[in-house]
């Protein structure tokens, strides 16, 4: 059993703490106290459980016969060990938000490049107190106006006065 114990998981709560959004702080809290509680109370159980005497219950029993069935009924019991089906699922999870955060962080990289070279046009183009409108335009294109879109601006065509 400490064999078995040896090749759990073990829970990295300080990581799983910083991860915790405040609204939730007492449902982690309660988590980690259910979950302290359940590994002390295995770690307190015997790696083996206590072998039954079945030679002292021959002497104690008046019946013999019906010590020997208990213990070919004792012997002949086995409790079936839970099959994990669950740790493929959260490892296929588990890589997939691997591969997720990944794309993320490259997609994020590749952002930051681009608002760096933002910043660096902003850092090195002229002050706004000193721009002229031919400066404003050359520095932000989508500035200029459309005189095919919009010929008469700022001032109204004759005809709608």
């Amino acid at each position: 059993m400490a064999g078995r114990r040896a090749a759990l998981r073990a829970v990295d709560w300080v990581a799983f703490a910083e991860r915790v959004p405040p609204n939730q702080r007492t449902i982690f809290n309660n988590l980690k106290t259910r979950s302290d509680a359940l590994a002390a109370k295995l770690a307190s159980l015997p790696e083996k459980p206590v072998t039954i005497d079945w030679s002292y219950y021959r002497s104690a029993v008046a019946n013999a016969g019906m010590v020997e069935d208990f213990e070919k009924k004792f012997s002949a019991l086995k409790v079936p060990e839970p099959v994990d089906t669950q740790s493929t699922l959260i490892n296929s999870q588990e890589a997939e938000a691997n591969t997720l955060a990944a794309t993320y962080i490259e997609g994020s990289k590749a952002r930051i490049t681009q608002y760096q070279k933002q910043l660096e046009k902003f850092q090195n183009m002229i002050p706004f107190d000193q721009m002229t409108i031919e400066d404003l335009n050359d520095t932000f294109p989508e500035t200029k106006l459309d005189k095919q879109k919009h010929p008469y601006w700022p001032n109204k065509p004759i005809a709608d006065l």
